[in-house]
């Protein structure tokens, strides 16, 4: 098994040959290193910045805008403005929000404890802007709320233009505030906080799981918070885990993957729960937000194509007429690896592949080590059974014509 250096490792010696301005950069994984943007991990209790980089990069939030949002509900709970069972009516535009969301009528309405649950577990964007609308009688005059929060926060690199974080210019931050509107969500409303545990919610007839899966992958550790995705700003993530009693938080920018970005924040609170600094590193709040443009991970002819964005080798297992069937062979061929003795199982990625207008499924199981994948595909020759290794650079999109079989 190939040696790896630890992510604090990494980052610093990626510091130390680029300049501070730069916003994505490797960070490690399993089998290799991954490009990811800025970073910050920090302990909820005195603010001290365990790990970071470029944690004052200017970046688009996404749905991670949404922690704004839910800070300013709370503080109309606290006040008495609100309560848990005060009507959240939608209108024509928070009816109309697209991506995410609840699926409302006009004139409908939902509960404060449900808008809440949505937010959360859904990320439901028309909820989001209902919100707006009923706290500041329209989402312009919102978003100068959360401006005004901002600015009282300390949030000096943050602009909000909605309540959702939809694709807006004028909506950016940095990882750095993020990490203080987490650490004021904590403090101000710890009789509110619970709501970032909840898993699940059932509104009407559908059942919604949460989109925050490190959650499920950190147990018993994490407790929650909040995932955003828009084609600029990649996968971020704002986590939080508790271990012996300590409490830390943190935030991941910049993913090209969902998987990748749970599985960094897993190995950064590893990581960081076992750093012993003697509280000698600086306050979240000490560090120096950096301004400019924010990056962009897809652009807007890029964010829709299949992307292989991992380092490790594939093992392509064959391919199908149906889903169903491509996910059984990934199946067993997961099942087999673990009786070759891999120690790091890989990744589903079950591709679709159009040809002559007919669309089948490859089975293939991403980001193996290259000694795993050799071996599986050894192992299914010698039983007159199919499997290709694949290497990341094979996987050019988007037509992916030489998988099909």
């Amino acid at each position: 098994m190939r040696a790896r250096l630890p992510l604090a490792a990494l980052a610093a010696l990626v510091m130390a040959c680029q300049p501070a301005a730069a916003q994505f950069a490797p960070v490690a994984s399993p089998t290799g290193p991954v490009m990811a943007g800025p970073f910050a991990v920090v302990d909820a209790a005195t603010g001290e910045t365990l790990m970071e980089r470029n944690a004052g990069a200017s970046w688009y939030p996404a749905s991670l805008t949404k922690l704004m949002t839910i800070y300013i509900t709370f503080e109309q709970l606290k006040a008495g403005r609100l309560t848990l069972e005060s009507r959240v009516p939608f209108s024509q535009h928070a009816a109309s929000r697209d991506e995410s969301r609840l699926g409302v009528p006009v004139g409908g309405s939902v509960t404060a404890d449900q808008a809440l649950k949505a937010l959360i577990v859904h990320s439901a964007n028309d909820v989001a802007t209902a919100l707006a609308e009923l706290i500041g009688s329209s989402e312009a005059a919102f978003a100068e709320r959360m401006n005004d929060t901002a600015s009282r926060l300390g949030m000096t690199a943050s602009k909000f233009a909605n309540a959702d974080g939809l694709p807006e210019q004028e909506n950016y931050t940095s990882a750095r505030d993020l990490a203080l509107l987490t650490l004021a969500l904590m403090r101000d409303f710890p009789q509110y906080y619970g709501y970032f545990h909840t898993q699940e919610f059932v509104f009407g007839k559908r059942r919604y799981e949460s989109y925050v899966k490190f959650v499920k992958m950190y147990a018993p550790y994490a407790d929650g918070l909040k995932t955003g995705f828009i084609c600029a700003s990649g996968f971020n993530i704002v986590g939080s885990a508790v271990r012996d009693g300590r409490r830390l938080i943190a935030v991941a920018f910049g993913f090209r993957r969902a998987d990748l970005r749970d599985e960094f924040l897993i190995r950064a609170f590893d990581e960081a729960f076992d750093l012993k600094t003697g509280g000698s590193r600086p306050k979240v709040w000490q560090l120096r937000n950096e301004g400019g443009a924010p990056a962009v991970v897809f652009g807007r002819g890029d964010c829709s194509l299949l992307h292989y964005d991992m380092p490790g080798d594939a093992a392509w297992l064959g391919t199908y007429g149906d889903w169903r069937t491509a996910r059984h062979a990934y199946d067993l061929g997961q099942e087999q690896l673990a009786r070759l003795g891999a120690t790091v199982p890989g990744k589903d990625w079950i591709l679709p592949i159009t040809v002559n207008k007919v669309t089948r499924q490859a089975a293939i199981i991403a980001d193996l080590q290259p000694e795993s994948a050799e071996k599986l595909c050894a192992d299914y020759r010698s039983r007159k059974l199919f499997c290709e290794v694949k290497k990341a650079s094979d996987f050019a999109g988007p037509a992916f014509g030489s998988f099909w079989r």
